[in-house]
C-alpha cells in the first residue's frame, strides 16, 4: 500500500495516485479507495484493477488539507494504508483511518 503525490504547478491541486498490490488487496476482485474527498460514498472511486492483481486509483485533490481515507476490498473488508502520512481514530467504529495530507 501507498500512494505517490504529484503537485501541479498550474493549480492548487495535488494528484494523489494510490496502489494497492494483489497481496495487500488480498486477492479481492474489486477494490474502492473512500474518504473525506468523496464524503464516504462506498460506491465512489472505484480503483483500477492492474494486470498484475495489485490496483490503483488517481484522485485530485485541493492542495493545504488533511483527507481520511481507507480502501474497501470486495464492498465488505476495509483496509487501512500502512504508509499513511498519519493516522487517525475512527469517529465511527475503533479502527483508525489512514491520513494522506496534501
Amino acid at each position: 500500500m501507498s500512494f505517490k503525490k504529484t503537485y501541479l504547478k498550474s493549480k492548487p491541486v495535488c494528484k494523489v495516485t494510490f496502489k494497492l498490490s494483489k497481496e495487500e488487496a488480498k486477492n479481492a476482485q474489486k477494490v474502492r479507495v473512500v474518504g473525506d474527498f468523496n464524503e464516504w460514498n462506498l460506491s465512489a472511486s472505484p480503483m483500477k484493477k492492474l494486470k498484475n492483481g495489485g490496483f490503483s486509483s488517481t484522485i485530485d485533490l485541493p492542495k493545504g488539507a488533511e483527507y481520511q481515507f481507507r480502501y474497501l476490498l470486495d464492498d465488505h473488508e476495509w483496509e487501512n494504508d500502512w504508509h499513511a502520512d498519519a493516522y487517525i481514530t475512527s469517529p465511527v467504529s475503533f479502527d483508525d483511518n489512514s491520513v494522506v495530507s496534501v
